[in-house]
């Protein structure tokens, strides 16, 4: 395979993350309770099932069997400005508004108290995810194109009251993830149409993982967590194919195999949360993910060995929360929060593709009560991502100037019920 083409795949990697509202492509939406405090203390708030995804070791706090089922919609609003061109075509040409389509996350918890000291949960959710998507005549269609990374979380967890202030939990998960990447020619002298596709790679794959929690109860107003996420490898098993002749590295349509390696990186969180009176309660986390495991990526196309690698060079990110809940009276809770979010990437490899940066949360959200045990989450953010100017060049050493902007709207609305 011809190892420009090849280096088509690799400049657009296979993950951007213009969707994705945490670090890179990572994923913060798991409920919406969460959500209106910007996720602060998930990792010591007991608010409902969902629990199982940030700290099964809570389970123990809530009573009976209860089942939440959330879906939260994502608005993303990420445009591109183009600020210089090396091959003569205007900035103006790499103007784009709207490169990241909106989405909806969903996520299901249950919870089971067996006795006082065993608890048990499940939940599908995900961790990861991202699209984003670009006109197939996009002049810079070599770094553009389309890329979509879907992830899949299904875990199990159970839980054990060691005593009246600890409690652990241990849980495993299944991973399913699917990817797919199209690249097309864009602006070139090889007398070929922009939109012809240089590029279509698919693959999906499953992994598995663990996960572990603590919690530690000071005293009835004041709990501490501990939640920690282990790595999980997958490689992304597909085909690759593209519509170029053989004569110039492309199969004429043909597929053949083709593979890429990555690990999602372990998370780590701690929280704090503390009931201040009868009607107030302050929350706070400090979530690490260990995106140095991301530092390149490696594809395996056709029989080659190493196709090509790709040195992404993220670093460990870390992101801080802090919001509080007020019960305004039997029937409603408010929440409010804010948080911000580290961006992993270097700055010496941002790409349209991967046009990731620090980001700054704004949340509300409230609770109401309904009959029969059970209640409505409803949750807003407003995230605010930075402004960052960078070039990229492509395989035939075309260099692209952009300045990109990402904002988000997330809106959720999550039922709960008590068993």
């Amino acid at each position: 395979m011809n190892k420009v083409l090849l280096g088509l795949i690799a400049s657009g990697a296979i993950l951007s993350s213009s969707q994705a509202l945490a670090a890179a492509f990572q994923l913060a939406e798991q409920n919406v309770s969460g959500l209106g405090r910007a996720y602060a203390g998930e990792a010591s708030a007991a608010d409902d099932a969902s629990v199982v995804a940030r700290n099964p070791a809570l389970m123990g706090q809530l009573p009976g069997t209860q089942l939440s089922v959330a879906a939260m919609y994502v608005q993303p609003d990420v445009s591109l400005t183009g600020t210089g061109t090396s091959n003569g075509i205007p900035a103006s040409a790499l103007n784009d508004n709207s490169i990241a389509p909106s989405a909806i996350i969903p996520a299901i918890y249950a919870t089971h108290k067996y006795n006082d000291q065993w608890s048990i949960g499940a939940g599908i959710y995900s961790q990861f995810g991202l699209s984003t998507e670009f006109d197939e005549d996009y002049v810079a269609g070599q770094i553009a194109g389309e890329t979509e990374i879907v992830t899949v979380n299904a875990g199990i967890s159970a839980s054990y009251q060691v005593d009246e202030q600890w409690s652990v939990a241990l849980g495993i998960n299944h991973v399913y993830a699917d990817a797919k990447i199209i690249r097309n020619l864009g602006a070139n002298n090889l007398g070929q149409l922009a939109s012809l596709e240089a590029v279509h790679l698919e693959g999906d794959d499953t992994g598995f993982g663990w996960n572990v929690g603590v919690a530690y109860q000071i005293d009835e107003n004041n709990r501490l967590g501990f939640h920690y996420r282990s790595e999980t490898d997958i490689t992304f098993d597909g085909h690759f194919r593209s519509a170029l002749p053989p004569e110039i590295g492309g199969t004429g349509n043909e597929s053949v195999p083709g593979y890429v390696d990555i690990t999602l990186p372990a998370i780590a969180e701690i929280s704090g949360s503390h009931k201040l009176n009868s009607a107030t309660s302050v929350h706070y986390s400090v979530l690490w993910t260990g995106w140095s495991s991301f530092d390149e990526l490696e594809a395996i196309i056709g029989t080659s060995q190493s196709a090509f690698t790709k040195e992404e060079n993220f670093s460990n990110s870390l992101r801080f929360s802090v919001g509080a809940d007020y019960q305004l009276n039997e029937s409603v809770k408010l929440r409010a929060g804010m948080a911000y979010d580290e961006s992993p990437a270097d700055e010496n490899h941002l790409s349209i593709s991967i046009p990731d940066t620090d980001r700054t949360w704004y949340s509300f959200g409230a609770e109401y009560t309904l009959p029969n045990q059970a209640t409505l989450d409803f949750g807003i953010s407003l995230l605010r991502g930075k402004t960052q100017n960078f070039v990229e060049t492509d395989k035939a050493q075309s260099k692209w100037g952009f300045r990109s902007k990402g904002h988000a709207m997330i809106f959720g609305l999550q039922y709960n019920h008590k068993f």
